[in-house]
């Protein structure tokens, strides 16, 4: 599997960003795709995941009720809307896939950057004050 992230960009805060992941290669339907994101100097953080067929989404609880996740049927891309952005949400954004198939959503392992075997570039969003 391919991923391309794209869509970062310097907001101010309260704005909003979609973020892009477009995904390519074979079938994704045993996929779990998530993004993270990452400040220099820290671990990179989970931010959102969901089952390709997106039958179950995960938000971590700093971005539940203004992020969501969700995924085109079309041009397999997974998108992050992100919505009332603060200055904390700075940062590199990457999408991630797990291809395996050896993990569910209702697992926490899912929210570990281990997990995922399957990156993206970063984009880099900056929301200002």
């Amino acid at each position: 599997v391919q991923l391309q992230a794209y869509g970062g960009g310097l907001v101010q805060a309260g704005g909003s960003l979609r973020l892009s992941c477009v995904a390519s290669g074979r079938s994704f339907r045993s996929y779990i795709m998530a993004w993270f994101r990452q400040v220099s100097g820290k671990e990179r953080e989970f931010v959102a995941a969901m089952t390709w067929r997106g039958e179950r989404k995960v938000y971590a609880d700093s971005v539940k009720g203004r992020f969501t996740v969700s995924r085109d049927n079309v041009d397999n891309t997974v998108y992050l809307q992100m919505n009332s952005l603060k200055p904390e949400d700075t940062a590199v954004y990457y999408c991630a896939g797990e291809t395996s198939g050896s993990y569910t959503l209702t697992s926490s392992l899912t929210r570990r950057a281990d997990v995922y075997n399957s990156w993206g570039q970063g984009t880099q969003v900056t929301v200002s004050s």
